[in-house]
């Protein structure tokens, strides 16, 4: 392929966010000039819990990409625990758990299918022109979108403020007898919202790891004490385990701000993590594709410098109300009272159960079966501990 002189839109970052941002785009508009700018030859590893959620194979379905976990094994059983309580239900649909290595490489060649032209580069400038956007002095694009992670470069550039942060840790270890076939979360009791997990992937080894809210009035957890907390959540997890990887998470904001102009920002870099799950490959691929649409639609009816603010009403259109749900959620999960009683109502109720599923792992919000079961569960508790004072 003969590189144009300016590209219509260049992908910084071909992550899950970046490989869906070109594959929207190109979707849209089939004979547009996309290229997907990445540090990283693929296959490349990245740290991340690995699971795969249904409702992503469905947002990569509509742009006619399948197949991506067809040789996998799907995970249908999740389990919660926290202490000496544990909820433990089948899921409304299978997830799957795929290491980043083969399903980000797998994307990104679909992405090339659909007409993508992959570059290794390393952007480190990013200048916004009246006229598009130039990378490093030697890349021009009318249109840029970042999905360029945590510490992105390019959301940098635009001067959007950075949201609350986690820290997690993650490997590759022999799965525990008694945790085959199940993804299992283990809440901590400090430090909340804190959890580790395994989640089986399916060929004898399980991604572990732990993770926690970062706070300026304690010190950074350190790697060992990482190791450490996982550990004494889930005892047995880090026997043989190797491949360890930390990694930021920028937690969503109940109101997600995003500036107007040409660079559109999706997946980690426009700060979207779950902050009741920490799961982000799902707002990773809806916000890429999202921004991908938008840009094609941009350059369509103009030069594209209203991109930014049509694709701030179609994030918000998408995740608004979610947001603000999941904000809520995840700071209600900080007491532990309240996550028991969550976890009580579903173990109770199987709605309350794949209610609070979505809530975590797609665009779900707080519905009434969940505000019920939460109450219920939770006046229950206060009759039980009366009784034990009287």
């Amino acid at each position: 392929m003969t590189p144009p002189r300016v590209w219509d839109l260049a992908v910084v970052g071909a992550g899950p966010a970046g490989a869906a941002a070109a594959l929207g785009a190109l979707h849209a508009r089939p004979g547009l000039s996309v290229l997907l700018v990445d540090r990283s030859d693929f296959p490349r590893d990245k740290s991340c819990g690995d699971g795969i959620a249904p409702h992503v194979l469905d947002l990569l379905a509509e742009v006619g990409v399948t197949g991506l976990v067809h040789d996998r094994v799907p995970v249908t059983r999740l389990r919660l625990e926290r202490g000496r309580a544990t909820v433990a239900r089948t899921m409304r649909r299978a997830a799957w758990v795929v290491p980043r290595s083969v399903f980000d490489a797998r994307l990104v060649d679909a992405a090339c299918d659909a007409g993508a032209h992959l570059l290794r580069h390393r952007v480190r400038d990013i200048a916004v022109g009246r006229q598009g956007v130039r990378l490093d002095g030697s890349i021009t694009a009318r249109l840029v979108v970042g999905a360029d992670g945590a510490h992105s470069r390019v959301r940098a550039s635009t001067g959007a403020r950075r949201t609350s942060t986690a820290l997690a840790l993650r490997a590759y270890a022999p799965v525990v007898p008694g945790r085959e076939g199940e993804q299992v979360i283990a809440f901590g009791s400090g430090r909340a919202p804190a959890y580790a997990w395994s989640f089986d992937r399916g060929d004898g080894l399980a991604n572990v790891g732990y993770g926690e809210l970062l706070s300026p009035d304690r010190p950074q957890p350190t790697r060992s004490s990482l190791v450490a907390r996982l550990e004494d959540l889930l005892p047995g997890s880090i026997a043989g385990a190797t491949g360890w990887r930390g990694h930021h998470l920028p937690l969503s904001p109940a109101r997600w701000a995003h500036p107007d102009g040409r660079v559109l920002l999706a997946g980690d870099a426009a700060g979207l993590v779950n902050p009741l799950t920490g799961e982000g490959i799902y707002y990773a691929v809806a916000t890429g594709l999202a921004a991908g649409r938008t840009a094609a639609e941009a350059l369509a009816h103009g030069d594209g410098a209203d991109a930014g603010r049509a694709y701030r009403r179609a994030v918000r259109s998408l995740l608004a109300g979610h947001l603000r749900h999941t904000a809520l959620a995840g700071g209600l999960a900080r007491s532990g009272r309240v996550l028991e009683a969550g976890m009580l109502a579903a173990s109770r109720d199987q709605r309350v159960f794949d209610d609070l599923v979505e809530l975590g792992l797609g665009r779900g919000r707080i519905t009434p079966a969940v505000v019920g079961g939460l109450l219920h569960a939770a006046g229950g508790r206060l009759v039980h501990a009366a009784k034990e004072r009287g």
